[in-house]
């Protein structure tokens, strides 16, 4: 399939399509479904994901810095050594997500769902991860220093290795 930089798709149905390797920098495909799409190795920062469904995506080594993936679902999505610099998580679903290697440097997580997801040896310094669900996560390895975790849900979350260093832990359970 090819796509144009800047590309117009909300609510789009591109459930399987094979965008890997696609430069799609400020597109928008907020409310699209993106299941089980393969976005591998693709360059779409500044892209509009909000409330699009990337449930099983493969988003392996996808450049998203500065995207919008508010309130997105990204259930089983694989987002290994992807690049989120600045990116916007707020109440997102990544449930059972896979983010080890991922680069999280000033991600906003806030109120996100990592219920059970995969984030070893992630980079998340300084990212906001404030009431988070942080719940039965893989944090073994990972990088948090500066992260606001403020009432974020660590239960049963595997910190084994990780860098707190000035993580701000203030009311997490």
């Amino acid at each position: 399939m090819k796509l144009e930089p800047y590309a117009y798709l909300p609510g789009a149905n591109l459930s399987g399509a094979d965008l890997s390797g696609a430069y799609l920098p400020g597109a928008n495909f907020c409310g699209a479904d993106l299941s089980g799409a393969d976005l591998s190795g693709a360059d779409v920062h500044d892209v509009l994901l909000s409330g699009a469904n990337l449930t099983g995506a493969d988003l392996t080594r996808a450049d998203l810095t500065g995207a919008d993936l508010i309130g997105a679902v990204l259930t089983g999505a694989d987002l290994t050594e992807a690049l989120f610099y600045k990116t916007l998580f707020y109440k997102t679903v990544l449930y059972k997500a896979n983010l080890t290697g991922a680069t999280l440097f000033k991600a906003n997580l806030t109120g996100a769902n990592l219920t059970g997801a995969n984030l070893s040896r992630a980079y998340l310094a300084k990212a906001y991860l404030a009431k988070a669900d942080l719940s039965g996560a893989d944090l073994s390895g990972a990088d948090l220093p500066g992260a606001d975790l403020t009432g974020a849900d660590l239960t049963g979350a595997d910190l084994t290795g990780a860098d707190l260093t000035g993580a701000d832990l203030t009311g997490t359970i």
